[in-house]
């Protein structure tokens, strides 16, 4: 028996003897590592005697400097399972995952299994732990961005549809799940439990508060790119849908070019490893020739702390990622967003970000509204506190 499985076998053990909650926590991408050091924080501070947690890491995303990196600077503890998928087409990816994810829950016993956001790795908890009959978590539930096309609207619609327990980050979210006929569905789970739905507001709010005085005393980042009292603008591309399609990465990469050529700013791009693999085939030539222009600042993949002081310090953000456009809002920065639709619909309500898909003229002319603008930024997001409240109803359901 190896450690971890020595370990499990001992906490399994504890929590039968004690009467305690034990849940398993599955992730796989970067922004799941990220919200379940919320979670795990929250357990441990203020329900160490009630519940207890394992981690499953699906290894959706293997790149230590997209993985393994925030495990260490979130003080997150090892995996108990680590499966190792990687990459690969949708169907052996997620196939893959169900095989693994059903061998751990049917060995152990579990009074849960928590699931974030819309990765294929929430896809495949969700379809292996509802199989056997285990009560899902599901935090972030609610989002749409009804475009059926985004693998990660299919996964985010199928996971709540097979959760017990939902929590929406915001009241759209909410709205979202009330004309889905959510709060009214006769659906039964496990022990003849009905499903339970709660505005919870965001967990990543929870991270970037108290993450950010942590990382002004953990990174020099602003130092080491001379971006001390200067404007820039942070920019990230990571969706496939972006970068697997040259003629779009260009469009973006036009536009960042441009500006920072006509505007005199910098743009600061740390780059995802899918983006800079397109940039490496003989298509892209006319971007990577664009990103050796004065005023672009190229970086590997950038560590959760390193992307709050970016975000802390930047004029303006630009992105496709979702996370991303969230904690610029939390820093109270306006945001370009990179896609055809957002599931964040309240940023752009607040007229705090613009959709511009990857059009250079409708990023250029976002970029200039914004800057020309001060927008508002409500506490739309909740009040910091989502981790403790989600713990605390499970505890209450469970």
């Amino acid at each position: 028996m190896g450690i971890m499985q020595y370990l499990c076998a001992c906490k399994r053990i504890y929590a039968l003897s004690t009467g305690m909650i034990r849940i398993l926590t599955i992730i796989g991408a970067r922004p799941q590592i990220i919200k379940a050091a919320a979670l795990s924080r929250a357990i441990r501070n203020n329900f160490s005697n009630k519940v207890t947690e394992e981690i499953l890491h699906t290894g959706q995303h293997y790149d230590a400097a997209m993985s393994d990196v925030f495990f260490r600077e979130l003080g997150i503890p090892a995996p108990q399972f680590n499966l190792h998928i990687g990459s690969g087409m949708h169907g052996a990816q997620t196939a893959g995952m169900i095989a693994g994810i059903e061998e751990v829950l049917a060995g152990e016993r579990y009074d849960a299994v928590v699931l974030f956001g819309d990765t294929n790795s929430t896809l495949a908890g969700a379809l292996a732990a509802s199989k056997l009959h285990i009560p899902i978590v599901h935090i972030e539930a609610g989002l749409r961005s009804f475009n059926m096309t985004m693998p990660e609207e299919i996964n985010r619609i199928v996971c709540d549809q097979l959760s017990s327990l939902l929590f929406a980050p915001t009241r759209t979210a909410m709205d979202n799940l009330q004309r889905e006929g959510f709060f009214t569905s006769p659906a039964t789970f496990a022990d003849r439990k009905q499903r339970r739905t709660w505005h919870s507001g965001d967990i990543m709010y929870d991270n970037s508060l108290y993450f950010a005085d942590l990382a002004a005393s953990r990174t020099d980042i602003i130092r080491r790119l001379g971006l001390e009292g200067e404007p820039f603008i942070l920019a990230t591309i990571h969706r496939d849908h972006n970068t697997d399609h040259p003629a779009r990465l260009c469009s973006i990469i036009d536009a960042l070019a441009r500006l920072a050529r006509e505007e005199g700013i910098k743009v600061v791009l740390p780059l995802h490893p899918r983006t800079r693999k397109t940039l490496q085939s003989p298509e892209a030539s006319r971007p990577n020739a664009s990103l050796q222009g004065t005023g672009m600042v190229v970086l590997p993949p950038a560590s959760f702390l390193e992307m709050i002081e970016l975000e802390r310090h930047a004029r303006i953000v630009m992105t496709d990622s979702g996370g991303v456009q969230k904690e610029a809002y939390f820093f109270q920065k306006p945001c370009v967003i990179l896609r055809p639709e957002t599931e964040w619909t309240e940023i752009v309500e607040q007229h705090a970000g613009i959709v511009t898909d990857a059009d250079t003229e409708r990023i250029m002319d976002a970029y200039h509204k914004l800057t020309a603008e001060t927008p508002a930024f409500p506490p739309v997001f909740g009040n910091g506190h989502a981790a403790e409240f989600i713990v605390e109803k499970m505890v209450e359901y469970l």
